[in-house]
């Protein structure tokens, strides 16, 4: 096997590692890009649905006590529970922006991989592969 054949198969394989890297790291960008186009078509539905209900729900509670000395208490009280709910679900989303997995996370592992496997074959010892009958043989 001739030095420009064993440069040609290592090429081959060199480009063939970056294709399929490359080829997961382009399924992963559209896996996320997918999940946040989902999560935020979803969030802004539910916001926008929650905002209406939690309308006509103050507008009841007013219209109930309007005629009461109690009007602005109940006012008070509605916008109390609302800043609550408001900050809960806050540290929610933070919560969940926070501890879920780094985008990317199997390409870096296979990235990891692959340099710690060149590592390894640059830290052969080529003492070693002459004892063992050269580099070819195993």
């Amino acid at each position: 096997m001739g030095l420009r054949q064993s440069a040609g198969e290592l090429g081959a394989a060199l480009l063939a590692t970056i294709s399929t890297r490359l080829e997961l790291f382009s399924i992963e960008l559209s896996e996320q890009k997918e999940s946040i186009i989902k999560v935020m078509c979803l969030s802004f539905g539910a916001l926008l649905c929650l905002a209406l209900a939690l309308l006509i729900l103050t507008l009841t509670v007013a219209l109930m006590f309007w005629h009461t000395e109690y009007r602005f208490l109940a006012l008070l009280v509605a916008v109390l529970v609302y800043a609550v709910a408001g900050v809960i679900m806050l540290r929610i989303v933070w919560r969940t922006l926070t501890a879920g997995p780094p985008p990317f996370e199997a390409s870096l592992a296979e990235l990891r991989n692959d340099m710690a496997c060149l590592k390894r074959l640059g830290d052969d010892d080529p003492a070693e592969d002459a004892r063992r009958g050269g580099p070819d043989h195993v």
